[in-house]
């Protein structure tokens, strides 16, 4: 019997995609290096939920980044814009104690996906 899920990656509430949060992992664990790794890949993953529903990146309208640790903040924002470019959703970054598996980060979304696109 397959593991039980406690959760849907991603749910539809009407013109809204509300995504869980990503962290970073690829084939079942983190992927190696530190925290723009790890991100890079929370957001290849996000990128797969999305694609999954129909949507993009560029569809994000609300991100929260939660970091296990603040000082990480400068490196945050330079593997985020890697990822969103010019598109520019709003932005919430908390510090929490943990994350899932030991990640550095995790990031959730909130979409914007109108009936019929």
């Amino acid at each position: 019997m397959p593991p039980r899920r406690f959760y849907r990656p991603a749910v539809r509430a009407g013109e809204w995609l509300i995504c869980s949060g990503q962290i970073g992992l690829a084939d079942g664990a983190l992927v190696p290096g530190g925290l723009a790794e790890q991100l890079t890949q929370a957001l290849a993953n996000l990128a797969a939920v999305l694609r999954a529903e129909g949507s993009s990146l560029d569809a994000v309208a609300k991100t929260t980044v939660f970091l296990t640790d603040m000082g990480d903040y400068a490196v945050m924002n330079e593997a985020y814009a890697a990822a969103f470019g010019d598109h520019l959703p709003a932005r919430s970054a908390v510090a929490v104690t943990a994350l899932p598996f030991g990640a550095l980060v995790e990031v959730e979304a909130w979409a914007y996906v109108p009936d019929g696109a």
